[in-house]
């Protein structure tokens, strides 16, 4: 390296985002939600350009939402 070459700093990783996902990936046909987390097909697809916040948002409902779709399911 020369002299008067200033080494560039390394980029701090970002975190990486939250996820639900159980790599149960299985759309059901009925619902459209995923059988292992309960997102849409959509909120998948988006997944990785939504923010934070949103993301949580979302995983809030997850929950609720695959208690309705799939009822005889034990929550584990």
């Amino acid at each position: 390296m020369n002299a008067g070459m200033i080494q560039a700093a390394p980029k701090p990783s970002s975190p990486k985002p939250s996820s639900p996902c159980n790599k149960t990936c299985i759309l059901d046909a009925v619902s459209g939600l995923c059988e292992g987390c309960g997102r849409t097909r959509n909120e998948i697809a988006l997944w990785g350009s939504m923010t934070e916040p949103q993301r949580q948002a979302v995983m809030a409902g997850l929950p609720e939402r695959l208690h309705r779709a799939f009822p005889q399911r034990i929550a584990p």
